[in-house]
This record gives structure tokens, sequence and C-alpha cells, in this order.
């Protein structure tokens, strides 16, 4: 199939090497490489939608699971979307669920049909299939949708892994006929597209196999799944390079759940385009901050009469009225404003990175600017 989002190189594209993109979608455009927020029940922790536009959001992460438990696709659908509902006008993606329901469900059962599963909420019994996870992101309004995969653990052997694959491939298929008759009966707008998602572990004949099937099928887009869940970091990398170098050049390439800046351009260097983790929300919500000299914990007794900002340099709405030792003193006090100046914090800086990363892309200056600033994190 011709590709249902558009999606434009600017810079790069080179296999496995280092792009600059435009993403189109039926709410507006995603520059890349791009950081999506996770709002997994609709909402980024710690920051409304003004904030999120405020530090520089483009496109947020939503989840198919953790919506379809609570409050119901059915009540989001009655509100006019997810777009309406978290009242939200950028782009969103959600998540299939396919991960959640092997991390989180009860007593669940995999069959090629789908997952039978219990919801880690009430204990009620669920059915996740292929066609289901679509139907589900088809109320929502998302304008990336994922594919249903399944996400083997981390230290699952090669025989469960390829099983994986096999059944991720078939998944796969489904969820593009069901995307593909969603659009015949005119219930996919333009501007909605569908991802697929390359399982094999860390074996790269895997990983060919996988990516060199879903191109097959034709995605608007391709994500990487089943990494950075212990595997060693040569192995990851090693994975996203054999998986990048099987995609086509023209479509964009997701890492599924990375967040930290090290990694980020690692796999940027390596062709990848988009990325998501709840890292620093979490990390901000423990008094953490990120900053191009590593993360710094603001919690600790050495900031306690620190007046510079959290990080010399940052444009941020924290940083640009407070010190570190005020944060730190909301920390301590339990206040919860010190956490959320963590997490804008957070976030802000992931935006700059990514955002600093395509400017040098198009400049083609990128590798020694990544050098120098990987070199800075220590």
């Amino acid at each position: 199939m011709g590709p249902r989002l558009a999606f434009e190189l600017e810079a790069g594209g080179d296999s496995g090497r280092e792009r600059a993109g435009i993403l189109t979608t039926a709410h507006g455009q995603v520059r890349t490489p791009v950081f999506m927020p996770v709002g997994t029940q609709g909402s980024v922790k710690g920051l409304a939608p003004r904030e999120l536009l405020e530090v520089g959001t483009q496109i947020i992460l939503a989840n198919t699971y953790h919506l379809h438990l609570r409050p119901g696709e059915e009540t989001v659908g009655l509100a006019g979307g997810l777009h309406v509902f978290m009242d939200w006008s950028g782009p969103i993606l959600t998540d299939s669920g396919g991960y959640q329901v092997f991390s989180l469900a009860r007593l669940r059962k995999v069959s090629d049909d789908g997952v039978r599963f219990r919801s880690h909420i009430d204990g009620s019994e669920r059915f996740l299939s292929p066609e289901k996870a679509i139907d589900i992101q088809l109320v929502l309004g998302a304008d990336v949708m994922m594919v249903l995969d399944e996400c083997p653990p981390s230290d699952a052997d090669r025989a469960a892994i390829g099983e994986a694959v096999r059944r991720t491939l078939n998944w796969a298929g489904r969820c593009r006929a069901r995307v593909d008759l969603a659009e015949g009966e005119g219930a996919l707008r333009s501007g909605h597209g569908l991802f697929g998602i390359v399982q094999g572990g860390v074996f790269p004949d895997l990983r060919r196999e996988c990516a060199s099937a879903l191109v097959e099928l034709g995605f608007d887009g391709y994500a990487i799944g089943g990494l950075g869940l212990g595997e060693s970091r040569e192995e990851m990398l090693t994975a996203v390079e054999v998986t990048t170098a099987c995609l086509p050049a023209d479509r964009p390439r997701y890492f599924m759940g990375l967040g930290t800046p090290r990694e980020i351009l690692a796999a940027v260097a390596r062709g990848v385009d988009m990325f998501d983790s709840v890292l620093p929300t979490r990390l901000g919500r423990h008094g953490t901050v990120m900053t191009r000299r590593g993360n710094v914990v603001v919690r600790n007794a050495r900031y306690a009469r620190d007046f510079g900002p959290l990080e010399e340099g940052c444009d941020c709405y924290a940083c640009r009225h407070f010190t570190r030792a005020y944060v730190r003193h909301l920390v301590t006090a339990g206040e919860i404003l010190g956490l959320l100046l963590c997490a804008h914090h957070n976030l802000r800086f992931l935006h700059r990175l990514t955002t600093e990363a395509r400017q040098v892309i198009v400049e083609g200056r990128f590798r020694e600017w990544s050098e120098e600033l990987i070199g800075g994190l220590g």
C-alpha cells in the first residue's frame, strides 16, 4: 500500500545513518528526530496540555490497554475522541497494548487468535485480538496506531523469540487488513496510519526476517520493539543497525521505550527517528533532573544552598524561575511542586536534545556534535 501518513526526509537518509524528516498527520506535522512524552492514561504525569506545548512537545503517546480498561474506548469515543477528551490538538500515537498485556495482565493465555487475560485493575476477564486492538485505536482516534505484537520476556530463549516473531507477523497482517477494511468503509480519515513492530530479540537473523516480512506487508512506519529490556548495549545497538538496514528510507522509524540521552543519540546515529519513554517524568517524580553533565539528584544535601538553576543554559520554566536550593526544599518537604518542576525540566531537556540533533543533522555536523555531548554526559 502507499503510505497513509506522509513522511519527507529533509536531510540524511543513507541506510543506518542519522536523518531529519517531517511526518505529516491529521493533527499536524512532527519534525524528527522527536521525543514523545508518555500519556498512558490520556495524561502526561505532572504536565497539563498547555505545559506540554510550552516545553516543546509535538506528539504524545497514549496507551490502548490502559484506556480500554479505564475509562473504556466507548467513553472516549462519546467525548469526541482522545484529542477532545484530553484537550490535546497535536498528533497522538497509541501503543497497541500488547506490551502491557504481557507485563501487567494477570493469568494471560496467548494463542494465535489473540491474548486472553485478566485486568490488573479489577481481575475481569478480557480478550485482545489484533482486530480488537485496531478497533479500540480507531475509536480513540489516534493519528498513529500500532499493530498488536507479542513482546517476549528479556530472558526468553531463541525458540520462544522465534515463535513471537511468527505470531507478531501473523497479527501484523491481520491488523493491516483491519485498517484496510476501516479505510474502505470510510472509518479511517486521511492523516491516520499504522506502524508495524519489528521483534526478534538480540538475534540478527530473526530481526531481519521480521523486518523484511513487515516491509513486504507494507506499513506507514516501522517500530523497533523488544529492546531495552536487559540486553547489553552492544546487543541493543547491533539489533538497531540490523533492523534499520532492512527498513525503507521513506518511512519513519520508531524505537519503543527509549529515553536516556546517550542511547537516543546512539539510535539517531543509526537512522531512528522517534522515541518515547516514561523516564523523564518518572525521574522527575523522584527529584532527579537530566542535564548535559548527567543526572542530578536534586534532593541531595549538597544542593541545599545551591542558588543556580537546575541546569545552566536551560530555557525551561523551572530553570528560568527557580534554583536548585528551592526545588530541593520543595522535594524534601514533600511539596508536589518540586516534583512537577523536575518533570517539566526533564521533558524540556529531551525536546531540546532532539530539536538540536535535528538542526545539526541538517547542518551536516551531527557526528562531532553528538560525540562531544555524549562525552559531557560522563
